[in-house]
């Protein structure tokens, strides 16, 4: 029986490349990801761990929205390291990115810290974490 091991990769969408592509990354240089592949249309970043892509939309599809609650992409939640992160990632999400938060860092659940915000085309990301023992 095969078993999974971890996720390689997530590719993402999105309708214009060059307003992304400034998104993600300086949102992956705060979070600690390099730049790992520059295919044009297609560009990808890691951790050493988890790689994560975003791809031109095709052109047929270029003036379709996404909507967030149809089939498909619902979130991707990014396991920072401390709870102190959360908060931090806020602060640059507010201060520095200029992203919109959909909820601030806080206790969404118990024991789980997290903030939720939007990239540019309004897909729903997320920093999280665990409570700290």
């Amino acid at each position: 029986m095969s078993r999974v091991v971890g996720i390689d990769h997530l590719v993402l969408r999105v309708s214009d490349m060059d307003r992304s592509r400034a998104f993600y990354g300086r949102l992956f240089d705060f979070l600690g990801f390099e730049l790992h592949a520059d295919y044009g249309r297609m560009v990808g970043w890691w951790n050493r761990r988890t790689r994560f892509y975003i791809a031109e939309v095709d052109k047929a599809c270029r003036d379709e929205p996404y909507r967030w609650g149809a089939a498909g992409f619902h979130h991707y939640a990014f396991e920072l390291a401390t709870q102190s992160d959360v908060y931090e990632l806020d602060r640059f999400l507010r201060h520095d990115l200029g992203g919109e938060i959909v909820d601030g860092a806080a206790e969404h659940y118990p024991n789980y810290h997290a903030v939720f915000f939007l990239d540019p085309d309004g897909m729903k990301l997320e920093g999280m974490k665990y409570q700290d023992h």
